[in-house]
């Protein structure tokens, strides 16, 4: 463990993806075992810098030997070494489902393959910069890098739908990004500084400090979809090349809401109203209620599955009510940090597995993956596997993250959000459910001979498995998460009667 503990990780978490990146680039011939070889060491790198954290402590590496304000810092606490560490996941998995996905015979293959590991790497690289910043106008460089490698990939599948949902979301990122730097611009011409730490420790002026963070929460909030800013999702998502998808809902999303939770725990909790906490939570429980109608009647699986996000992102929102000022603030702080990382494994299954169906039959309509279960039995299970933690059933990490939550809004008081809770997790049972009586119907005869490579499958199925998993591990989770947690009190689990 001493030799871990010396280890300067930090820096490699970055430098390892952008430099595949660039060779994945050059050499565009080897590009794919470029990118896998790369996935391999920076997934190593993330999941070793969380055993680092949880070891060590909170970890901070001075670039160059600068320190804030005038350097560029990276830090790690048990928050930043979570998010990596499903990065380092999901991201492996990705990696070896696009190796399969991008081989010869699908589309324009050769093209596909040839860019989506440089930009899939160069968008890891920006994933991994931003958990792991210490400054907020890095972030938003991240942010930046992350929007445009995210647009490329969309674009990648070249059809007319995916150019339209990538110029959305370009359009959407743009504003978002835009705001996010004015609300930064007013931060430092009033604290001098632009370091977390130092940004939490500063007086601010209440006015100045209230209108920057509204204009940076709202450019979060555009980035990360919440209802009803939603409109540019679906089409991104659902349009996208299936590794692309999975990436999008599962992690991108992710990092916007990443930097929320950073803003309003860690800079200046003090400024969050119960209004303004109130109003984050209600567009939170409008996505869940919206999110989940919309997949229960879509006709498309992919879209099922991207109106799925819409709702998922909307449970995370409820840690404002329910963790802001309130006594409980850990148990809501610790269900949502494990409702992200329950959701990122499963939600990147849901859409590797769609990719599996789309590739097998050439359509991912709802009503015409009868027989899909007799064809693709590893690939059905992992949707059915990734769909328990959606829904919430025991004992997968959905499961553990939505009792989490529950406790904290019965203990609080506050029981209308439990409700939305519950009513979320039937309309996942029930959109999710009915994808599967399409899938297990059975056709007449033998079912006819899948050419799916069994790489697109299983690495659906681990994913799937992790989330299963993520519930019989959620302590040592939770553990790590309180390195450095801005919330205190104990994580309440049998609160419930």
């Amino acid at each position: 463990m001493s030799r871990l503990a010396d280890l300067a990780l930090l820096p490699w978490v970055v430098a390892l993806p952008l430099g595949g990146a660039v060779l994945s680039f050059v050499l565009r011939g080897r590009a794919q075992p470029v990118g896998i070889a790369t996935a391999i060491l920076t997934a190593a790198a993330g999941l070793l810098l969380a055993v680092q954290v949880g070891d060590g402590g909170v970890q901070r590496h001075l670039v160059g030997g600068w320190g804030a304000p005038l350097g560029i810092d990276l830090q790690a606490d048990g928050l930043s070494a979570l998010m990596v560490a499903m990065t380092a996941v999901v991201g492996l998995g990705v990696s070896v489902y696009g190796s399969a996905y991008f081989a010869g015979g699908h589309g324009d293959a050769t093209h596909q393959r040839d860019y989506f590991w440089p930009l899939w790497l160069l968008l890891w690289t920006a994933l991994n910069a931003l958990f792991v910043t210490a400054d907020v106008f890095n972030a938003y460089v991240t942010l930046e890098l992350l929007g445009l490698s995210a647009v490329a990939l969309v674009a990648l599948a070249a059809t007319p739908a995916a150019l339209t949902g990538a110029m959305r979301y370009l359009l959407v990122g743009l504003l978002g990004s835009l705001l996010y730097l004015l609300g930064v611009g007013l931060l430092y011409g009033t604290a001098t500084t632009l370091d977390f730490q130092q940004l939490a420790q500063a007086p601010l002026p209440g006015r100045v400090a209230a209108v920057a963070l509204g204009a940076i929460s709202a450019g979060l909030v555009l980035k990360t979809a919440l209802f009803p800013f939603h409109f540019w999702l679906p089409p991104a998502h659902a349009s996208a090349p299936a590794p692309v998808s999975a990436v999008l809902s599962a992690l991108v999303v992710k990092a916007s809401f990443y930097l929320l939770l950073r803003f309003w725990f860690f800079v200046a909790p003090e400024l969050a109203s119960a209004l303004l906490a109130n109003l984050l939570g209600l567009l939170g429980a409008a996505a869940v209620l919206w999110g989940g109608v919309r997949a229960l009647t879509a006709e498309r699986l992919k879209l099922v599955v991207a109106y799925s996000t819409v709702a998922q992102i909307g449970y995370l929102f409820l840690v404002f009510p329910l963790g802001l000022g309130q006594s409980e603030g850990l148990t809501a702080w610790s269900g949502a940090v494990l409702l992200v990382l329950a959701h990122a494994t499963a939600k990147a299954a849901m859409f590797l597995s769609a990719g599996a169906i789309l590739r097998a039959s050439a359509h991912d309509g709802v009503s015409g993956i009868d027989g899909t279960a007799q064809a693709l039995p590893v690939t059905t299970f992992a949707f059915a596997l990734a769909g328990v933690s959606l829904i919430g059933l025991p004992p997968s990490g959905g499961f553990a993250a939505k009792w989490l939550l529950l406790n904290a809004a019965l203990a609080s008081g506050q029981w209308w959000w439990a409700l939305v809770l519950i009513v979320g997790s039937l309309l996942a049972a029930a959109y999710t459910f009915r994808v599967l009586a399409h899938a297990f119907t059975r056709l007449p005869g033998d079912p006819p001979p899948c050419a799916c490579p069994r790489r697109l499958e299983w690495s659906a199925l681990a994913l799937a498995g992790v989330a299963l998993a993520l519930g019989l591990v959620a302590s040592d989770a939770l553990d790590l998460l309180r390195v450095g947690t801005p919330v205190e009190g104990p994580v309440l689990m049998e609160r419930v009667r």
